[in-house]
């Protein structure tokens, strides 16, 4: 596989980008050698500037439900950009988004548009905040909800891949209102309230956790976390901008069957293009400015392109019931086939999927928190990683994120792939 173009490149933007990436997990860091150049992506497939092609799983990291340029998303933008691509000012079409999400999400009952999964978490934070007048907020360790100041605390994603999950650059006073919980461990919420007795706006949690590796709630913590948000009148917050649309069309809270107060948004509902978006209920939303006292504001809030484009994906959800059948059946075919290549081959690597979100962990242990999430030999992730690049499969370049099933992705890409994953397993 030659790769001298990418690594051309990558020497190049080094010069010029902290890192030579705009993300940090792009770098390979965790994984070891040089990131790969994308050039151009088609359905199931993308290709690096040197022209190898690879099946693609991690779709631009989850919004590319539909695979890469799918013609209905490229339509409504090549449409929107004719009239031009940003005003400042409200166009019919944000006025659409919203009546399509809240229809789709009975738990919102308003929304507003933001530019990125970061400033949707941080605004719902400040909303509950100014709803509640209270200022501390719980959430979970080796959750991800964005780069915000004070969400770097136990975070999970990049910064536990890259092995800072509490950023240089948080202040204390940040920090000392930012409370960590264990991830489907009650008790450790119950202390947290107990201690903070009226002073707790939030309760913050990804559902279903992708930026641990996989990792889903368990019903019974989820339904109790709801009943003590309820007692404590503490803000129930969703962080729906990876599962939202993606595990079903009301996302994780459908799955569940838990509706939080506030949720999250992002990736699908843009289509691919950058956006974000908070929503819940009417009582707390109308909090918001112009409406309310908490400020949040965006200068490409609500843009034409992303609009267009999100409306045009979750108008095909709408239209197409059957898109998650489809997507369950694909991703339980490849979760076999992984699951039988272990048993093959005598291994017992902890395997976690929801829907069309899935990982494997190098650990034989049961992965349902932080804790046992980090016991997985990331060392022998990046060796099948690599296994895996060289034979023209493309996975998350760390061990703490989700392997996404699209649509685009053929029974010719699945066989191809629990082959390649068995040939990588051996040679490991």
């Amino acid at each position: 596989m030659k790769t001298e173009t990418s690594k051309k490149l990558f020497e190049e933007a080094k010069k010029y980008i902290p890192g030579g990436v705009n993300s940090p997990v792009r770098a390979f860091k965790s994984v070891g050698g040089d990131p790969l150049f994308i050039q151009r992506g088609e359905g199931s497939k993308f290709w690096d500037v040197d022209g190898n092609e690879y099946v693609d799983y991690i779709g631009s990291w989850g919004p590319h439900l539909f695979g890469h340029n799918p013609s209905f998303i490229i339509d409504a933008l090549k449409a929107a950009i004719e009239n031009g691509t940003s005003f400042g000012a409200p166009t019919s079409m944000e006025v659409e988004m919203a009546k399509l999400i809240t229809g789709l999400v009975p738990s919102v009952e308003m929304v507003r548009m933001v530019n990125s999964g970061t400033e949707a978490t941080m605004s719902a934070i400040r909303a509950a905040r100014g709803y509640t007048g209270r200022e501390k907020f719980i959430k979970f360790e080796g959750c991800y909800h964005g780069h915000a100041d004070y969400f770097l605390i136990k975070a999970g994603s990049g910064a536990l891949t890259l092995g800072v999950p509490t950023s240089p650059g948080v202040t204390k006073g940040n920090a000392a209102d930012t409370l960590l919980a264990d991830y489907n461990d009650i008790e450790s919420i119950k202390k947290l309230v107990s201690t903070n007795k009226n002073e707790i706006a939030a309760v913050i949690i990804e559902p279903i956790a992708g930026n641990m590796g996989v990792v889903k709630v368990k019903d019974d913590f989820i339904k109790e976390l709801r009943a003590i948000c309820d007692e404590e009148k503490i803000i129930l917050i969703f962080d729906e901008v990876m599962t939202g649309f993606r595990v079903a069309a009301g996302g994780a809270q459908e799955v569940l069957g838990i509706k939080p107060d506030l949720s999250t948004f992002g990736k699908i509902i843009g289509g691919g293009l950058p956006v974000g978006a908070f929503g819940g209920k009417r009582k707390i939303m109308e909090k918001i400015a112009p409406s309310g006292p908490v400020y949040q504001a965006g200068t490409l809030s609500g843009n034409p392109l992303a609009m267009a484009a999100g409306f045009a994906a979750l108008k095909h959800i709408k239209d197409n019931p059957n898109i998650y059948k489809e997507l369950e059946e694909k991703s339980a075919y490849l979760e076999k086939g992984f699951k039988e290549n272990l048993n093959a081959l005598g291994k017992n690597y902890a395997m976690n999927r929801v829907g069309s979100m899935m990982c494997m962990f190098f650990t034989e242990e049961i992965v349902d928190d932080f804790k046992s999430a980090f016991k997985s030999d990331t060392v022998l992730y990046g060796k099948y990683f690599h296994e895996m690049l060289k034979r023209g499969i493309y996975l998350a370049p760390a061990q703490f994120e989700a392997l996404f099933v699209s649509t685009a992705h053929t029974k010719e890409d699945l066989d191809k792939t629990i082959k390649s994953h068995k040939d990588s397993l051996k040679d490991l």
